[in-house]
C-alpha cells in the first residue's frame, strides 16, 4: 500500500459513516412518499451539505425515474455512491431502507399476535403539513434549475397534467423526454427518420402453489424489477398478483399491509415486509424485502456509467433534460395531492405555512421540523 492509498482510507472511511448516518436518519424521519423524500434528500445533499449542485442532482432524479422499482430508494443508493464510491451505493440504500423494515416487521407482528390496528399509530396530522412544506420548497428550487426554456416549462406543465388526470408515470417520462430530444434536433431531421419507441410490460401468469419461501422470492423479484409508479401501483400488482391469482392474501390483509406503508416512514415498498411476514412470518418478511429491493442496487450500479454518457451527448443531454422537467411537474403533482389530503383545517394550515416559512428564511435541518409536526401529530391523537 503506497502513501497515497493510505491518506485516502480515512477520507473513504469518513464519507462512508456520513453516508450511513444521513440515510440512517432520513430512513427514520422520511414520512410521504417518494416526493417528500427526494426533498429531504435535496434538502440535506445540496442545501446543507453541498455534495453536489441541483442540477446533477436533478439528473440522478431524472434517471431514477427512468427505471423500475423505488425511485426515492433508488436515489440514496445513487446519492450514496456519488459521495463514497461502491460501498457507498450499499450503505446508503440499507441504511434507508433499514428502519422502515424494522418498524414495519414490528407492526406486523404486532398485528399478527394481537390484532394491533395499523393506524393506531398514524401521526400524519402534524407530519404531512411539514412534508407539504418541504416538497414546496424543494418544487421551487428546482424549478429554478431545470425548467430554464419554453420546451422545459411545456413539459413541466404537461406532465403535472397528466399526473392529476392518471396517465401512467413512466409515458409522461418518456413522451417528455422524445419531445425535448426532438426539439433540440428540430433543424437535423428528416422525414421518416424519427425513432420509434416501444413499450413492452410483461404480465405475471396465475399460479397455483402454495407460498414457498421460493416462490415468494421470485414474485418480489418480479415485482421489484418491472414496477413503475407509485405505492398505489405496488398495491394494485399486489392485489392481483397475491389476493386474485395466488389467493396468498386476503383483501384485508392488503388494506391493513396499505396502512402501514402510510403511516409509516421510509420507502413505501416496505409494504413488501408486512405482505411477506402474514404470508410466512419473519422469514416471508425477509425474503420478500430482500426480493423487491435487490433489483434497485443492481439497476442503479448500471445506471452510474448511463449518466455521464448523457451528459456528454447533445441527443441523450436533451432526453434527460425532458425527464427531468416532467419529474419535477410530477413531483408538483403529488404536492397538489398531498396539500389536499394535508391540510384539512386551520391548524394545519397554519403549520404548513409555518415550515415553508422557516426553510426560506433558515438553514434549519428539516428533521427538527418533521419532529415538530410528530409533536402536533401526537397532540392531535391525544385530544381526538
Amino acid at each position: 500500500m503506497n502513501n497515497q492509498e493510505r491518506s485516502d482510507r480515512p477520507d473513504r472511511t469518513g464519507k462512508l459513516g456520513e453516508v450511513g448516518r444521513l440515510f440512517l436518519r432520513l430512513g427514520i424521519v422520511g414520512f410521504g412518499g417518494p416526493a417528500a423524500h427526494i426533498a429531504l434528500m435535496r434538502d440535506e445533499v445540496v442545501r446543507r451539505r453541498g455534495w453536489l449542485d441541483d442540477s446533477d442532482f436533478l439528473d440522478l432524479v431524472g434517471a431514477t425515474n427512468l427505471i423500475p422499482g423505488p425511485n426515492s430508494t433508488e436515489l440514496a443508493i445513487h446519492l450514496g455512491r456519488q459521495r463514497a464510491g461502491g460501498r457507498g451505493l450499499v450503505v446508503a440504500g440499507l441504511s434507508f431502507i433499514a428502519p422502515a423494515v424494522v418498524i414495519v416487521g414490528v407492526l406486523a407482528w404486532l398485528y399478527e399476535r394481537h390484532g394491533t390496528d395499523p393506524m393506531l399509530i398514524d401521526l400524519r396530522y402534524g407530519v404531512l403539513p411539514v412534508i407539504v412544506a418541504i416538497i414546496a420548497h424543494a418544487v421551487v428550487a428546482l424549478g429554478r434549475v431545470s425548467v430554464v426554456s419554453p420546451i422545459g416549462a411545456v413539459a413541466a406543465a404537461a406532465a403535472l397534467a397528466g399526473f392529476l388526470v392518471g396517465v401512467h408515470e413512466l409515458l409522461l417520462l418518456v413522451v417528455a423526454g422524445s419531445a425535448a430530444a426532438l426539439w433540440a434536433n428540430r433543424r437535423r431531421l428528416r422525414p421518416g427518420r424519427v425513432p420509434l419507441v416501444m413499450l413492452l410490460a410483461g404480465e405475471p401468469g396465475p399460479g397455483s402453489a402454495g407460498p414457498s419461501l421460493w416462490r415468494l422470492l421470485l414474485v418480489f423479484l418480479e415485482i421489484g424489477s418491472i414496477l413503475y409508479g407509485s405505492g398505489y401501483v405496488l398495491v394494485a400488482y399486489l392485489q392481483r398478483n397475491l389476493v386474485a391469482d395466488r389467493g396468498w392474501l386476503s383483501e384485508q390483509e392488503l388494506l391493513d399491509a396499505v396502512s402501514v406503508g402510510q403511516v409509516t416512514p421510509g420507502p413505501v415498498f416496505t409494504t413488501a415486509t408486512f405482505v411477506g411476514w402474514q404470508i410466512d412470518g419473519w422469514a416471508g418478511a425477509a425474503v420478500a424485502t430482500i426480493g423487491i429491493f435487490a433489483p434497485s442496487f443492481l439497476f442503479v450500479a448500471l445506471l452510474g456509467g448511463i449518466i455521464p454518457w448523457m451528459r456528454a451527448h447533445a441527443t441523450a443531454r436533451s432526453f434527460l433534460d425532458g425527464v427531468v422537467a416532467a419529474s419535477l411537474g410530477m413531483m408538483a403533482g403529488v404536492l397538489v395531492e398531498l396539500a389536499d389530503d394535508a391540510i384539512s383545517d386551520l391548524v394545519t394550515a397554519t403549520v404548513a405555512a409555518g415550515a415553508l416559512a422557516v426553510l426560506v428564511a433558515t438553514r434549519l435541518n428539516s428533521a427538527w421540523l418533521i419532529g415538530g409536526g410528530v409533536v402536533v401529530g401526537l397532540a392531535h391523537r391525544t385530544i381526538a
